[in-house]
C-alpha cells in the first residue's frame, strides 16, 4: 500500500508499506481522506523530535474493513476517524477525569505511531470515533483535528453568547473556529490576520469584524469595536510568535487567552499585566473523543462547513511548501 513516510532530510517520500496482523482491540481501516495539518509539517521538520520512518497523518477518515475478534465498539463498514489521539492509557488521573488528551502515555497518530496518510491504517478500535451519517467524509477529515481543536479551544475560552472572541490566524483551524464561535456558541468574532485574503475569507464565514495586525492602528480598531474594553477571550491558532504577544494586548481584564498554535519561539508575557488584570493564559490541545463526537455532530448539522481542496498523496511535499508560504485557504485533503 502507498504511505507518506518522513525521511531524514525533512522530506516525505511515498513508499510501499505492508501492515502487520491485527492485535486484540484493533481494527483495519481503508482510508478515504486525510487532511494535511500544520502539525504534520512540525513532525516532518523534526520540531518535536526525530520522526524518521513514521507514516504521517492524523486527520484521517475511512471505513473499517476488518476487526480483531474481541472488538465490540466497531463493525466492518463503519466510517471512522483516525485522529491525533491514537490511544491513551485509560487508567491515569487524566484519562479518568475527562482530560484524556493529557495522558502521559498517549500515542499520537502520525507522530509516535503510524498515521493516516496511507491507503490502509491500523487503529485502536475504542479510539476511532464514528462519523455521523450525512457528513461528507472529506469535510469530516478536517473536523477530525482542525475542527475539534478549534471547537475545544472555544470551550476552554468560556466565551459566552454575545461576547467578543478574538481569533488570531485564519488558516486551517482559524476558519473553523470562526464558524464554531458564530454558529454554535453565538459569540461575536473579531478575526485577526496579516493576510487581507484570509480576512475576507473570515468575513465571508461570518466574522463580525476583521483586523489586519500589520496595520499600525490595529489596537485602535480593537478599542473602537469593543468600546475600549478589549475582547472577552482570544484563541491563537497562528504558528508565529507575534500573534501570541498581540493577543495579550487585545484582551480586557479577567479575559482568557487560549494558545492553540505551535510556534517554536517563546511568548513574551507582561507579568504585572497578567497579575493586576487577572488575565489567564492557557493551552488547549485538540479534544477528547467526546469533543470530536460533538464537533462531528455540529458539522453534520451544517453549522460548520470546512473548505477543502482535494489532492493526491503524491502532492504532499508541494502541499507543505504552500503551507509554509501561507498559500492555503481552508484545508488540503488527500483523497485515496
Amino acid at each position: 500500500m502507498k504511505a507518506a513516510v518522513v525521511t531524514k532530510n525533512h522530506k516525505v517520500t511515498i513508499e510501499d508499506r505492508k501492515l502487520r496482523e491485527l492485535k486484540p482491540g484493533e481494527a483495519l481501516v481503508k482510508t478515504e481522506f486525510c487532511g494535511v495539518c500544520h502539525t504534520d509539517l512540525h513532525v516532518k521538520n523534526a520540531d518535536f523530535g526525530d520522526a524518521t520512518g513514521v507514516v504521517l497523518g492524523h486527520e484521517g477518515i475511512g471505513k473499517v474493513i476488518q476487526c480483531a475478534k474481541d472488538v465490540k465498539s466497531l463493525e466492518v463498514g463503519d466510517r471512522v476517524s483516525i485522529a491525533w489521539m491514537y490511544e491513551a492509557c485509560g487508567l491515569c488521573e487524566y484519562c479518568t477525569t475527562g482530560c484524556e488528551t493529557l495522558c502521559r502515555n498517549i500515542k499520537n497518530a502520525g507522530y509516535t505511531v503510524d498515521g493516516a496518510m496511507a491507503e490502509e491504517v491500523i487503529v485502536k478500535a475504542d479510539y476511532a470515533v464514528k462519523v455521523p451519517e450525512g457528513l461528507d467524509p472529506a469535510a469530516a477529515s478536517s473536523i477530525t483535528c482542525a475542527g475539534v481543536t478549534s471547537y475545544k479551544a472555544i470551550k476552554v475560552s468560556e466565551v459566552k453568547p454575545g461576547e467578543w472572541l478574538g481569533i488570531f490566524g485564519i488558516g486551517g483551524l482559524g476558519n473553523l473556529a470562526v464558524q464554531y464561535a458564530k454558529n454554535v456558541i453565538g459569540a461575536k468574532v473579531i478575526a485577526f490576520d496579516i493576510s487581507d485574503e484570509k480576512l475576507n475569507f473570515a468575513k465571508d464565514l461570518g466574522a463580525d469584524e476583521i483586523i489586519n495586525t500589520n496595520s499600525n492602528d490595529f489596537m485602535d480598531k480593537v478599542n473602537k469595536v469593543t468600546n475600549n474594553k478589549g475582547v472577552d477571550a482570544t484563541i491563537i491558532t497562528a504558528v508565529a510568535k507575534t500573534p501570541f504577544d498581540q493577543a495579550v494586548d487585545t484582551v480586557k481584564a479577567g479575559a482568557k487567552i487560549v494558545a492553540v498554535g505551535l510556534p517554536v519561539e517563546k511568548m513574551n508575557l507582561d507579568i504585572p499585566r497578567l497579575v493586576l488584570d487577572g488575565v489567564q493564559v492557557v493551552g488547549s490541545l485538540v479534544g477528547t473523543r467526546q469533543d470530536l463526537r460533538e464537533a462531528f455532530a455540529f458539522a453534520a448539522e451544517q453549522k460548520v462547513i470546512p473548505k477543502v481542496k482535494l489532492k493526491s498523496i503524491e502532492d504532499i511535499n508541494n502541499i507543505f511548501e504552500d503551507m509554509e508560504n501561507g498559500k492555503i485557504n481552508g484545508r488540503c485533503v488527500i483523497k485515496f
